[in-house]
């Protein structure tokens, strides 16, 4: 390669990706300085209003820092959060931890001004000690006067200590609650339809699954599959699934025996949209609409999406699944997205909100991703002001942020159903639409 100009050497490279690494973290060291200064002019006396993590879509009420750190305005960190372009989840742990080092772990927060640790370091650490006690996060920090020089497992392993000495009855609680830690978990789809599994069971549970897979995965394999081992022991397990899911569990009464609810099995449900594609795609012919769509072809679009794993997805990907054994499939009516029928109650009919929901995906507030269907559907111009119960006038947020359009200076303005303009109390502009959160340039008016 000749550019013109000799290449620099390995030894200039390096020095030059460790000079940025350096601007990098100063850069940070800086606005950990500007959250320390913001938390200082937001803290509020007592527990209404407080900001608090969350744990999935229920807030646990836990504050974003631990004992002995302030508490801060829920209202007032949602602006700084939508300033430092994060999402509302990632925003308020991020600036938690920047408080839990500030107030609790002192001698972490000095190494990071110092430069003699990574602020992502610190922020591990901070993870580690939010849930401690006041006494037992100081004496973690206490221990770490050279946190450079802490591996993760000495840090973990000096957490535990912590606990045991400053919280020995928390200790034993955890102790003999860590069955209840056990869990089963599903990932996000990837861009080939595949998830992967992690979970945490009884061993004797564990045994029992693996034992299970093991067969049938052997079966498999006696009845001519010539996959490999694991791929086979995906089968049997997805096997295993659907064997349940094909039973119709029948709920009796306690008392008497009756049958008095069922649990259906699996179930899908395929939601066909009218788009120019599918409209260009497919020609319709007949006299009567089941004539029309006898010659309708769905998949004509070869690109489709599965709301439970909130992904694009193929339609051979599609109609794979539709062919699973004991699969009930329900086909709801064409759905217009951009269809307007409004109602004259307050309240919203399931139709509507299916509109709302496939149409948003999301909560619409800034930089959020909570899924549309665990929303509250707001009326954008209130129904008690003529607002209309209309797909048009309904905007998905999410409890938090439906809260704070009601409840605090935060405003939309519905530029065309879908696409959002927000206003943060000091005049930040969002743009919010399907391509997600854009920050429009604003100017903040001047300090009072």
């Amino acid at each position: 390669m000749d550019l013109g100009t000799r290449a620099p050497s390995t030894a200039v490279l390096l020095s030059r990706l460790s000079a940025g690494i350096e601007a990098r973290n100063q850069l940070l060291v800086e606005e950990w300085a500007g959250i320390v200064e913001w938390a200082s002019d937001h803290v509020i006396a007592g527990p209404e209003g407080v900001a608090t993590l969350t744990e999935g879509y229920l807030d646990t009420g836990v504050p974003i820092a631990g004992a002995g750190a302030p508490l801060v305005s829920e209202f007032a960190l949602m602006e700084l959060i939508a300033v430092l372009g994060r999402t509302p989840d990632g925003g308020r742990a991020y600036v938690g931890r920047v408080i839990e080092c500030a107030w609790r772990l002192p001698h972490v927060y000095d190494a990071v001004v110092a430069g003699r640790l990574a602020p992502w370091r610190a922020e591990r650490i901070a993870d580690l000690t939010r849930p401690l006690s006041a006494e037992a996060a100081a004496f973690v920090d206490r221990q770490l006067w050279d946190a450079s020089g802490v591996g993760w497992a000495q840090l973990e392993r000096l957490v535990t200590e912590a606990v045991l000495r400053f919280d020995p009855e928390h200790a034993e609680a955890e102790r003999r609650e860590a069955a209840d830690h056990r869990h089963f978990d599903i990932g996000e789809v990837d861009d080939h339809g595949l998830v992967h599994l992690d979970g945490v069971l009884d061993a004797a549970d564990g045994h029992d699954l693996n034992q299970a897979v093991a067969r049938r995965a052997e079966t498999l394999a006696r009845l001519g599959d010539d996959s490999s081992l694991d791929v086979r022991r995906s089968k049997a397990a997805a096997e295993l699934a659907r064997h349940d899911l094909a039973l119709d569990l029948l709920i009796p009464d306690h008392d008497t025996g009756e049958v008095v609810d069922t649990v259906p099995g699996r179930k899908v449900v395929l939601n066909v949209h009218v788009t120019d594609t599918t409209l260009t795609d497919t020609t319709l012919a007949g006299d009567s609409p089941a004539d029309d769509l006898a010659g309708w072809n769905p998949f004509a679009n070869p690109v489709g999406r599965w709301e439970e794993g909130r992904c694009p997805i193929t339609s051979a990907q599609i109609r794979e699944w539709l062919r699973a054994r004991h699969t009930t499939i329900i086909v709801r009516p064409v759905i217009d997205l951009g269809d307007h029928v409004p109602v004259g109650s307050y309240e919203i009919p399931d139709r509507h909100r299916t509109r709302v929901i496939l149409r948003d995906h999301t909560c619409r507030f800034p930089h959020c991703t909570r899924p549309a269907r665990a929303c509250d559907l707001d009326h954008a111009r209130p129904h008690a002001d003529g607002g209309a119960t209309c797909p048009c006038n309904l905007v998905p947020l999410c409890r938090r942020h439906h809260r704070a359009k009601t409840h605090s200076a935060w405003h939309y303005d519905t530029l065309m159903p879908g696409t959002y303009l927000w206003t943060s109390p000091h005049g930040h502009r969002f743009r919010v639409d399907h391509r997600g959160t854009h920050p429009l340039r604003a100017t903040p008016p001047p300090d009072e």
